[in-house]
């Protein structure tokens, strides 16, 4: 039997949350047992028990912008000195065999590696562009610790590769999957009664974090012009903010309160069963500002058989093929996402065969089974590797 221990950046159940938790449920029990150690409480750490995980809580720092100040870099440190100690005994105590680091803020699992000489697989959601010297930090100490860096996507894959301290011997793409047993196209007459919306309304839907890169704004900036011509349309957000960020909530209802068609917007908190709403949802919008990694809620909803309408930023590309699956257009440009939409909302044909498109490529490329299967074959490559080190 073969320890991981994972290391993570919350306990929430979004993109991140959702993939690690499936990977976990997906690992031949026989083989591997996942040790899970998270930096706060929350519903991914029974979720996680649920299948097998065993999963402690330790409140270790996560590298986030409150730390990126004088006061804040002396606090960072202290905690993480303190942390990393305390992760190292666990590991000791549990005979862990390989770190499964599960997003770029966490660094933990450098003083794992150094310390005792464990495997470090370092996994990379993000695109972190700015602050430029964080970046650049990250990636010096990726290429320096890492054994590999997995990236979830070939545009993670293409921007560390720009960084001097990476080699490309280090980073392999392996693509998150969608499990299809979840999401799948299904009825939603009574979802759409739950939430008040009309039969025979078109739902023009986005989830996400609200964030500084989701676009939520731009999301309404692009559907007000559609719902003032169609009293049938209905948009709809739903999700949830990080602790401390309630403000992006306040500023995001204020934004909709002083709406034209404010009756048409409907918007909620997290909401656990999302394979619901994609189903409630004729058209799936995510309009993010900065390049977002491989966006989960994409490959959801195309596992629902929605049609993608996005920037052309980041992954999203590698998920949805424009004018195919779905439509992109240029970042930050609202007007044009509206367009696309508009194309979409007058052709419920286009809906169905974009959708249908769409469908057919999340199943073939973006699986569950062969998201499990690559990183179980890199965990059996790591500590071959290790023990022949030895």
């Amino acid at each position: 039997m073969k320890r991981i221990l994972y290391l993570h950046a919350g306990a929430e159940l979004y993109g991140a949350d959702k993939v690690l938790l499936e990977l976990i449920k997906g690992l031949d029990k026989e083989e591997f047992e996942a040790h899970v150690i998270l930096p706060n409480d929350g519903v991914l750490v029974e979720a996680l028990r649920q299948v097998g995980a065993k999963v402690s809580v330790l409140d270790y720092p996560i590298l986030r912008r409150k730390y990126f100040n004088p006061k804040g870099i002396v606090d960072y440190i202290r905690s993480y000195n303190f942390f990393a100690k305390q992760i190292a005994l666990y590991a000791q105590e549990h005979s862990i065999n390989v770190v499964h680091n599960n997003t770029a803020a966490v660094l933990e699992g450098i003083y794992l590696k150094r310390k005792l000489k464990l495997p470090l697989i370092w996994h990379v959601h993000e695109i972190i562009v700015k602050p430029k010297a964080i970046s650049d930090f990250i990636n010096m100490l990726m290429g320096r610790y890492a054994d590999k860096i997995v990236t979830v996507s070939q545009a993670v894959d293409n921007h560390i590769k720009q960084s001097r301290f990476i080699k490309d011997s280090q980073v392999e793409v392996i693509y998150n999957g969608v499990d299809n047993a979840v999401y799948y196209p299904m009825d939603a007459s009574s979802i759409r009664e739950k939430f008040d919306i009309k039969q025979d309304a078109l739902v023009i839907g986005m989830i996400g974090r609200v964030n500084a890169i989701k676009g939520q704004n731009d999301f309404i900036e692009a559907v007000e012009p559609l719902l003032e011509k169609n009293e049938q349309a209905v948009a709809f957000l739903a999700g949830g903010v990080f602790s401390g960020e309630e403000w992006r909530l306040e500023e995001l209802d204020k934004r909709i309160a002083s709406s034209s068609v404010v009756s048409q917007i409907h918007r909620i908190d997290y909401y656990d069963k999302t394979s619901e709403l994609y189903n409630m949802f004729d058209i799936f919008v995510l309009p993010s500002i900065k390049p977002d990694s491989l966006p989960t809620v994409v490959l959801e909803a195309m596992a629902c058989s929605k049609p993608v309408v996005g920037y052309n930023n980041g992954g999203i590309a590698e998920m949805v093929v424009d004018g195919k699956s779905g439509f992109l257009v240029k970042p930050n440009r609202p007007q044009e996402l509206s367009n696309a939409i508009s194309l979409l909302l007058d052709s419920s044909e286009k809906r169905e065969k974009l959708g249908r498109v769409g469908n057919q490529r999340q199943k073939e490329l973006f699986s569950l089974d062969s998201y499990i299967k690559n990183f179980s074959e890199l965990y059996r490559r790591k500590l071959r590797k290790n023990k022949n080190d030895d």
